[in-house]
């Protein structure tokens, strides 16, 4: 993570104008940078709103603590769309709030899903959080007794406990022991907790056991990717410039008015409506983002439209379609050639079929591109080692590969797209596969 280290301003010298200029914009990069890095300071802007989810789930684990009673809440939707973030924020405002009264015990199904695993953990963070001496050789039951115990003194303390439980859905997998105890744990009078679980599926409560579900308060936040709205004010709180920073006014403003005007303009809305189509969580915008800084131009100190269509690009990278670039003009018939057999023969075909297809399109039209059959084999082993076609099973490994079952890994679409773009594509392979679409 990066973290913006103030500057102290160099007036500009008249001798090298352009590198005062210069070193503004790596100032004003720096800054940018260190923002598109700090969740706090992208989700508070979303943090006043009482509908809000930040204010929603600082109620509920906040009114646990001050009103000494027990809470269970799920924070849903697709990966990337803050809930960690979100959730991060709520629980730094807590520890300053009530900085003795908290205790936060983090989990992760990835890690913990197991659950003599998962009790020993908690066993774990909470001997360290309190000072205590930590067995590694206690069993599930040592451990879930433990944990009992820690609740109760806890609440007599009036200490609340958080449980943060990354990948919820993983933990409801089994036979669901360590959420049951746990639940169950917090059904007692003495005990002052609040479980936070956290999972993409929707319907992560679904999968938990009768037992369990009947101990679960059944509250859930669903985080959903940012409207057309939010995102225009997104945007403009990260990439405008503050008045107030060590930077000169009138830079901080020239730098402003420019990338407002950028915003406005209808080719910056294609541009973040192709985005979009493809995904619009914060984590992809981010990282968008984060790529249009770092192709600033640091010579003119200002952001361009340029940047954002180069992070564009970046951000929508086609691997397939930068590897067909590079290939010879003898592995574009090969590809042609195996997709032509896909529609004869599926999954059937060898190098030698490909080989047959190969001398029938030479035959057809004449085409000066024939090579030899060893230099065939060696431009269909090249395709194997790009993963550009593969092998269909591991069956026949004794086999030489000429006999070998293979298929393509490209779509239609994609050998198309890379056709076009290639520099010295026959325009006769074109034309075979706008025939075959």
């Amino acid at each position: 993570m990066l973290s913006f280290l103030p500057f102290q301003y160099l007036p500009l010298q008249s001798k090298t104008p352009s590198m005062g200029q210069k070193s503004l914009a790596e100032q004003a990069q720096i800054l940018l940078r260190s923002r598109l890095c700090n969740p706090t300071f992208i989700f508070t802007l979303f943090s006043d709103s009482p509908d809000s989810n930040h204010s929603k789930l600082k109620f509920i684990i906040s009114s646990s603590v001050t009103e000494a009673c027990n809470n269970s809440v799920l924070l849903l939707g697709p990966r990337g769309c803050g809930k960690i973030a979100v959730l991060e924020l709520v629980l730094d405002d807590l520890r300053k709030e009530y900085h003795d009264l908290i205790t936060v015990i983090k989990l992760n199904g990835l890690l913990h899903s197991d659950d003599n695993c998962a009790l020993k953990e908690i066993a774990r963070q909470l001997c360290v959080e309190h000072q205590l001496m930590f067995s590694k050789m206690a069993s599930f039951d040592d451990n879930s007794q433990f944990m009992v115990a820690m609740l109760r003194e806890c609440g007599l303390a009036h200490k609340t406990v958080i449980f943060v439980l990354d990948e919820f859905d993983l933990f409801a997998q089994g036979k669901q022991r360590l959420l049951y105890s746990l639940l169950d744990a917090m059904q007692s009078v003495t005990s002052q907790a609040v479980v936070v679980g956290v999972s993409c599926r929707l319907d992560a409560d679904q999968l938990l056991e009768k037992r369990v579900r009947s101990r679960f308060s059944h509250r859930k936040l669903l985080f959903l990717p940012p409207s057309r709205e939010d995102l225009q004010r997104l945007l403009e709180h990260i990439l405008l410039l503050p008045t107030d920073s060590s930077l000169p006014h009138d830079y901080v403003a020239d730098f402003n008015a420019k990338l407002l005007n950028i915003l406005a303009g209808e080719k910056f809305k294609e541009i973040i409506e192709t985005l979009s189509n493809s995904d619009l969580t914060f984590n992809h915008m981010l990282r968008f983002l984060f790529s249009a800084v770092c192709y600033m131009d640091l010579e003119s100190g200002f952001m361009s439209l340029d940047n954002f269509k180069a992070a564009l690009s970046t951000i929508q990278r086609q691997p397939k379609l930068e590897c067909l670039k590079d290939c010879s003009i003898l592995e574009l018939y090969i590809l042609v050639c195996m997709k032509r057999l896909e529609v004869k023969e599926p999954d059937t075909y060898n190098f030698n079929s490909v080989m047959k297809e190969y001398k029938s399109i030479h035959d057809s039209f004449q085409t000066s591109d024939y090579y030899a059959r060893n230099v065939c084999l060696r431009a269909f082993e090249h395709l194997l080692q790009c993963e550009l076609i593969s092998v269909v099973d591991n069956r026949g490994l004794s086999q030489s590969i000429e006999f070998r079952p293979v298929r393509l890994l490209i779509s239609c679409h994609e050998l198309n797209q890379g056709l076009k773009s290639h520099r010295s594509c026959p325009v006769i392979l074109q034309k075979l596969v706008d025939r075959e679409g």
